[in-house]
């Protein structure tokens, strides 16, 4: 066996994998990252924040010197209100792309802000496209911003931000990303696709723990942004004009969490980056996708949709198999998977990314069998009506 497709090491100790978007199976090295105590205004912490945002700024490709990243303290969501709610003025309007949970939670963020917006619900099945922005854009001239979701996790799809940003800044708009689940394995140049912000966290394909988001924006739109924010904690302005003035965070910072990510962003760098990482959590894909397939199970998405961060299969028909069951007897196996999140069909869904490899995904699948075994199921086969619901709608 190669070094290069060598197993990774186990990096925990009888704890089951993670199977989700995040939080996920980190490294041991992570994990001992957290044993020391930081104070946050003492200047090795400050030097951790600068190397924190100088490392991920590396991360977006070209044209990176116009712009900034700010880590702001919460959840992803924290920081999807955070950049709309600093970068939108109170007078714009957003057009919210959506095709699953997390496009409808930016709509109902916006309802909360009380600021104007106007939806593209693609259901479960489709991604947005490029002429549906360009005609929106073209119908309503009051629509100031376009919100994209790079990875939908509720189905695991890769949405089309090239052509949307196309679409987008030939109407003269402005694209603001949710990229929390795919940045760090999927490419999101900074020069190619223009955008004025984008979001992630600590705990998605970087491989960190969860305890901070961060933004990277645009510098120019940074300043013009002062007084934008509805709320004091989540203003992204004033987290970015206190780190410039004074190297600190404005409020408690997750100090162990940032020593966490800085080692997850070593580990990063050391297996290529995007690239690399992006090439693994592919591989991870693809090995389980053709093991759970070869089991009778069928994803929810065509192929040419289906990214390397987390895949949804359909539940199957079979009147023995129960979701519950299934999830204990595969977490008995050491793989805690995911309920699914869709509005139409019942399903699952299992992660790609963490500290895991192809050797583990057959492990995976091995799992499911033994559990669809125990379980008595003798067809892994979803519903007919699932699968001409995508039939119809992927037509």
């Amino acid at each position: 066996m190669s070094e290069d497709t060598k197993p990774l090491p186990s990096p925990h100790f009888g704890e089951p994998y993670l199977l989700t978007p995040g939080p996920l199976t980190t490294s041991y090295e992570v994990k001992q990252a957290m044993l020391r105590d930081w104070g946050s205004w003492d200047d090795d912490f400050r030097a951790m924040t600068r190397e924190m945002r100088s490392r991920l700024l590396a991360l977006i490709g070209s044209n990176s010197s116009a712009y900034d990243c700010i880590p702001i303290q919460g959840s992803g969501s924290y920081c999807v209100e955070a950049m709309l709610g600093t970068f939108v003025p109170k007078d714009g309007k957003v057009l919210v792309l959506s095709n699953g949970a997390y496009g409808l939670r930016a709509a109902q963020t916006m309802e909360y802000l009380g600021r104007a917006f106007t939806l593209i619900d693609k259901g479960d099945y489709l991604p947005p496209r490029g002429d549906e922005v360009a005609k929106a854009l073209a119908d309503d001239p009051a629509i100031t911003h376009v919100l994209c979701i790079h990875c939908e996790t509720s189905s695991g799809i890769l949405n089309p931000v090239e052509e949307i940003a196309e679409a987008t800044h030939a109407a003269g708009r402005k694209l603001l990303i949710d990229s929390m689940s795919a940045f760090g394995a999927v490419e999101l140049d900074a020069g190619e696709l223009d955008y004025v912000a984008m979001v992630s966290s600590a705990n998605k394909c970087i491989e960190g723990v969860p305890g901070f988001g961060f933004v990277i924006a645009k510098t120019d739109e940074l300043t013009a942004a002062k007084g934008n924010c509805h709320s004091l904690s989540l203003d992204v302005h004033a987290q970015w004009a206190t780190m410039e003035k004074t190297g600190q965070w404005r409020f408690t910072p997750p100090t162990h969490v940032v020593a966490a990510f800085i080692e997850a962003l070593k580990t990063h760098e050391v297996e290529g980056g995007v690239e690399g990482r992006g090439a693994r959590y592919t591989r991870n894909r693809d090995v389980m996708v053709a093991g759970m397939r070869e089991l009778g199970f069928e994803t929810l998405l065509a192929d040419r949709w289906l990214s390397p961060i987390i895949v949804t299969f359909f539940c199957p028909s079979d009147p023995k198999f129960d979701f519950s069951q299934f999830y204990d007897l595969m977490k008995d196996r050491g793989f805690i998977i995911y309920p699914g999140k869709l509005t139409v069909v019942d399903s699952f869904r299992v992660g790609c990314i963490g500290r895991m490899d192809e050797y583990v995904m057959r492990r995976v699948v091995e799992a499911a069998r033994q559990a669809l075994n125990d379980l008595g199921v003798s067809s892994a086969a979803p519903p007919a009506a699932a699968l001409e619901e995508r039939k119809k709608l992927a037509a």
